[in-house]
């Protein structure tokens, strides 16, 4: 997804050239805040559909393989909720027959096929973060960052299954919850820091809580026991770091990438830094080990690199596309 004058537009690309298969345009402004601007959401690819989501509240949802619009809708307007100082961030999430969307006070859901409302929350703002689907007490749920509470909800009917209070300066909680059993870590900036709950009948237990890791809005990952994600708010001084799942202490430091991106795979940290740099590391809790670096692109990059079928794709705040074909020859 992208932004030019004041349109947004959805592109499917060729995943193997780059050419362009289809393009959908539709009106909504740019709205930089302290960055750029533009969307914050990652399209979400189900079967033959893809569901897209504007800061505004514009939700599509198009044929996979034409761009036709197979139904939309103003999600924010129909359920009159509050839209968040940056706008909507949070990817829609596919629950079975649902869509779940972190739109209002404590999320929104509907049915897929046909975009009809099923249960929403409230009116109020909501946080920036993705839903995840999870497990708790028997029960299929979702759990999402809200303004100032992470919930985890029944995903058939929105009703809150457990709730823990985390206000962060701006309302800003952006990163996933990682959930892990019946533990969950949340992260939050603006020097908050992080927390692992413990959710036993209905209720979250702090196991311990502390500012070695500082999710600005990428999430972190865990990977056998351990975290792995930048510490700290936007910026170059934004260090790189692991920390123990366990109990919150730091394992190791790389100071100064900025405020990047990681995910992880075949026991490999894929890691984008700030400033374009993107580095392959071991997973590690002993010491921050490089494999390769390379820089591959300019400007300001806040977006996940991607991995797929061999193929590392990486993605600048200015639209700018790279594939990195991984394949030996």
């Amino acid at each position: 997804m992208g932004n030019e004058n004041n349109q947004d537009s959805v592109v499917c690309l060729d995943a193997g050239s780059g050419k362009q298969i289809w393009k959908h345009t539709y009106d909504c402004p740019l709205d930089p805040k302290y960055y750029e601007g533009g969307p914050s959401v990652t399209p979400t690819v189900d079967g033959d559909q893809v569901f897209t989501l504007s800061r505004k509240g514009d939700l599509f949802c198009l044929d996979a393989a034409t761009g036709k619009v197979i139904w939309s809708k103003n999600i924010a307007k129909e359920v009159g909720a509050e839209i968040p100082t940056w706008g909507l961030a949070g990817s829609p999430l596919v629950e079975k027959n649902l869509l779940i969307l972190n739109v209002g006070s404590a999320g929104t859901a509907l049915d897929k096929a046909t975009g009809k409302v099923v249960w929403s929350s409230g009116k109020e703002a909501g946080g920036y973060s993705t839903p995840v689907g999870c497990e708790f007490n028997g029960q299929r749920c979702v759990t999402l960052f809200g303004a100032k509470t992470v919930f985890a909800l029944n995903a058939s009917n929105g009703k809150k299954v457990w709730e823990h209070d985390w206000k962060t300066e701006y309302d800003v909680n952006a990163s996933e919850p990682i959930i892990a059993g019946d533990k969950v870590f949340i992260s939050s900036g603006y020097n908050h820091g992080g927390s692992l709950l413990q959710i036993q009948d209905g209720k979250a237990t702090v196991l311990w809580e502390n500012k070695n890791m500082r999710n600005q809005f990428n999430s972190s990952v865990l990977l056998d026991g351990f975290l792995y994600g930048f510490d700290g708010n936007t910026g170059p001084k934004a260090d790189l770091k692991c920390v123990e799942f366990a109990t919150g202490n730091v394992k190791w430091n790389q100071e100064k990438l900025g405020a990047g991106a990681l995910m992880a795979a075949d026991g490999k940290l894929i890691v984008l830094t700030d400033k374009g740099e993107l580095i392959i590391a071991e997973a590690s809790p002993a010491a921050f080990k490089p494999i390769s670096r390379a820089q591959v692109t300019g400007g300001k990059n806040w977006t996940v690199p991607v991995l797929s079928h061999s193929k590392i794709y990486c993605r600048n705040a200015k639209g700018d596309l790279v594939c990195l074909d991984l394949k030996k020859e």
